[in-house]
């Protein structure tokens, strides 16, 4: 052992450098194996590995202040990581994502019988030889682990580096230098440890909690709500399945359907007759969240917060007797999707797609279909189907799978740009190909059930992918806005008998400019709904519209609201 001490005491020695080596290799392996798979397949963006590599260092702590236990320690520790590790492995082989909070939140939320069911997916033959073949990796590297010892100067040394590197900084930079809030502090240095295990299973779960905590407050508001005043149904009793689909992200500018010279919506384009295509429609905001605060309910850019005291439409229409279903392809379990969870939770049947852990990775909106079929063939009468879709969201390369890119040069692209704008843009318009798909197959989906309603399509809010002038814009900025940031596509289609029930809808009416913090007015008009707080002037279809200023910006700062000078 001596030898050992004189030799690692030396910073040349190699034979101290295999020891430490040896040690690091088989801490990292637990961690750095699924975030390599992960990044590899391009499931996923860097930040995870970095961080899952970063992070293992940490395990050095103990083992340098403790060595005479070290041998104890490290098969400690391993032992911990090797379970946890298989979570992710196991997770990642059957659904092809990263274990995230979002399914501990699926697991939970659960009946019993359906937590057994979504776990015992865990558990097929094939994951054996998976398991033995890693726990195989892991013995020999635990095997190959040196024992050592140090000077106990170095060993304290060594060890502050550490915990001044991987906690002390973050947390000085992040409290003093960002000047973020202590919440703030502690999300941040959570998510870089999360990527690493135990901490991603332990992070998921303390974020599941404080989540949950915050959506069942939400919740109680929202059951506190007075319900709508002299609610008339001109439909009550006939049987209607009425379909809203929301979008991500998906700048109409960058569709075909509406003028854009590649050919990104074919499927939408080739049933243009059956559809009502809105052309002058914006989003009040360019954030989800943010966004559908208002579009789900009575708030809007001058009263952004009625959505915490008045009815939203998942409410409206469980008042009028309706069966309602979420389908969402959205991340569950987020600080920033608490709000779209919540919403969810005020429909009758929820179903969760999306268990990633980032928004950048891969996830796929055809999930969505075999749930729409089976929620379109449940036997209630009158039911509202919310489809929640990730659209075209960024990373655009992560919302199509391989056989949705078409788009690989500059053809039809503005001159002057360089290669890595058109590589973007050609990744949003494969992207918006294949929302395409998904959208209109919802429709054909929705008209071959031969139900009775209709089906509304809108996105949150747009994306500027390099359009603005300049072309040097790319994402959504609130404070420096852009058309491309709020142009959103708006398409209604209806099954006949629901048509005829409606005012005529004229070209006219297709041109009118319209913002979806208003949209609550015109889906109670498609309903047939009509109640106190109904202004008919502000639902887009209605005779007695009135066009009013499309107003964007941030409504708790009143100032910085701004009328966009034209929607087309």
């Amino acid at each position: 052992m001596s030898t050992v001490k004189q030799s690692f005491s030396n910073p040349a020695s190699s034979a101290g450098w295999k020891a430490i080596f040896s040690l690091y290799l088989f801490f990292a392996y637990f961690s750095v194996l699924p975030q390599l798979i992960l990044y590899v397949t391009d499931n996923t963006v860097f930040v995870g590995l970095r961080q899952a590599i970063v992070m293992s260092v940490l395990w050095f702590v103990p083992v340098f202040l403790l060595p005479r236990f070290s041998r104890t320690i490290v098969a400690a520790v391993g032992v911990l990581l090797w379970l946890t590790s298989l979570v992710s492995i196991a997770y990642f082989c059957i659904y092809g994502q990263e274990f995230s909070q979002s399914v501990i939140f699926t697991i939970f939320e659960s009946n019993p019988a359906e937590s057994r069911e979504f776990i015992a997916q865990y558990f097929v033959w094939w994951m054996i030889p998976v398991f033995l073949a890693h726990t195989l990796v892991a013995w020999l590297l635990w095997r190959n682990v040196k024992p050592f010892v140090m000077p106990p100067e170095k060993a304290w040394l060594l060890s502050g580096l550490i915990l001044a590197g991987l906690l002390v900084y973050p947390f000085l930079k992040y409290k003093f230098i960002d000047h973020d809030h202590a919440d703030q502090v502690v999300e941040k240095l959570q998510l870089r440890f999360e990527p690493a295990v135990p901490w991603q299973l332990v992070i998921g779960y303390v974020q599941y909690r404080e989540q949950l905590a915050s959506m069942e407050a939400l919740l109680r508001g929202n059951a506190q709500i007075p319900p709508l005043q002299n609610l008339q149904d001109k439909n009550a009793g006939l049987p209607a399945t009425l379909v809203l689909v929301i979008g991500e992200s998906t700048n109409r500018q960058h569709m075909s359907l509406y003028g854009y010279p590649r050919k990104t919506t074919p499927q939408l384009d080739a049933m243009k007759d059956e559809l009502l295509v809105f052309k002058q429609v914006v989003g009040p905001r360019p954030y989800t969240i943010e966004a559908l605060q208002q579009v789900l309910t009575f708030a809007d850019q001058q009263h952004p917060d009625l959505y915490l005291t008045k009815p939203s439409i998942m409410n409206m229409m469980r008042q009028a007797g309706y069966k309602s279903f979420w389908i969402t392809n959205q991340q569950t379990m987020t600080k920033r999707n608490t709000m779209l969870t919540t919403f969810s939770k005020y429909t009758d049947k929820q179903v969760y797609l999306n268990h990633t852990r980032l928004q950048n990775s891969r996830q796929y909106d055809g999930d969505v279909l075999a749930p729409f079929a089976e929620a379109l063939q449940d036997p209630a009468p009158r039911k509202l189907i919310v489809l929640h879709l990730l659209g075209t969201h960024m990373k655009y390369k992560y919302r199509y799978p391989d056989e949705y890119i078409h788009f690989k040069d500059n053809a039809n692209l503005a001159p002057g740009l360089d290669k890595n704008k058109v590589e973007v843009i050609n990744a949003y318009d494969n992207a918006v190909l294949y929302n395409d798909f998904v959208v209109s197959n919802i429709i054909k989906t929705y008209k071959a059930s031969r139900q009775h309603g209709f089906l509304v399509y809108f996105s949150d809010h747009g994306e500027d992918v390099y359009e603005a002038p300049g072309y040097s814009v790319l994402g959504r900025n609130e404070s420096s806005p852009t058309l491309p940031m709020y142009a959103v596509p708006f398409l209604l289609w209806m099954t006949p008998d629901w048509r005829a029930k409606m005012p005529e809808i004229s070209n006219d009416v297709l041109e009118r400019p319209y913002s979806t913090s208003h949209f609550i007015h015109t889906w109670a008009d498609l309903a047939g709904l009509q109640f106190t707080d109904y202004e008919p002037h502000k639902s887009l279809i209605n005779p007695r519209f009135e066009a009013l200023p499309l107003l964007v910006g941030n409504p708790n700062d009143p100032k910085s609201l701004k009328v966009l000078p034209k929607a087309k």
